[in-house]
C-alpha cells in the first residue's frame, strides 16, 4: 500500500512539475507543421492536407511534442531546438536586396554582397548588439519582462518602459539625435 502512494505521490509531483512551469513556449513544432500547410498553393488541397492531418493524428502528434518536451526544453535552456537556423530570406526594399540569414543566437544581415552585419543576442545579460567589420555595439538589454535599458549614440543609456508611452519617448530622443546628427 504505501508503494502504490508513494508512486501516485510521485506521479502527481511529475505532473505538477510540467504544468506550474509557466512555459507556454512557441509551439514551434506545430508552428512549423501549420505554416508548412499554409504555404500549399490549393485552397482546395490545403484543406484536404488539414483534415487528413487530424484524422491521422500528425497534429495532435506535433502538439503533444510540443507540449512534453520542446517546449519545456525552450523553457529551461532558452532555445527552440525546432527554431529556423540557418535560413536565409531575401528581402527586396526600395534600398535594395537584403539577405538575412536565422542564426542561433540572431541574424546575419547582407545588403546585395556588400558587408555584412550581425545582430546578436546575449542570453547572459538578456541583450542585443550589432556587429560589423569586427566592432561589436550593444543596442539594448532587457531588465525584467517590462523595460529595457537603450544605449543612445553618445554612450548614455535611457530606460525605456515597454508600453505606448515608454516607446514614444524613445522615439522622440532618438528623432532628436537624427537631427543633431544630419546638422
Amino acid at each position: 500500500m504505501k508503494r502504490k502512494s508513494l508512486t501516485i505521490a510521485l506521479a502527481a509531483l511529475l505532473a505538477g512539475s510540467m504544468t506550474f512551469t509557466s512555459c507556454i513556449g512557441s509551439f514551434g513544432l506545430t508552428n512549423k507543421l501549420l505554416s508548412w500547410n499554409n504555404s500549399i498553393d490549393s485552397k482546395f488541397v490545403n484543406e484536404l492536407v488539414f483534415i487528413a492531418f487530424w484524422i491521422v493524428p500528425v497534429y495532435e502528434i506535433a502538439a503533444l511534442a510540443d507540449v512534453l518536451v520542446i517546449n519545456s526544453i525552450e523553457f529551461w535552456t532558452g532555445d527552440n531546438p525546432v527554431a529556423d537556423a540557418g535560413t536565409v530570406k531575401n528581402i527586396e526594399t526600395e534600398n535594395g536586396m537584403y539577405a538575412i540569414e536565422t542564426t542561433t543566437n540572431g541574424y546575419h544581415i547582407v545588403k546585395d554582397g556588400e558587408s555584412a552585419v550581425d545582430l546578436v543576442f546575449d542570453a547572459a545579460d538578456s541583450s542585443w548588439s550589432v556587429e560589423a567589420e569586427g566592432v561589436s555595439q550593444e543596442l539594448f538589454r532587457y531588465e525584467g519582462s517590462d523595460k529595457v535599458v537603450m544605449h543612445l549614440p553618445d554612450g548614455q543609456e535611457m530606460e525605456v518602459s515597454l508600453d505606448a508611452a515608454g516607446v514614444m519617448a524613445f522615439q522622440q530622443v532618438a528623432t532628436n539625435y537624427n537631427f543633431y546628427a544630419a546638422k
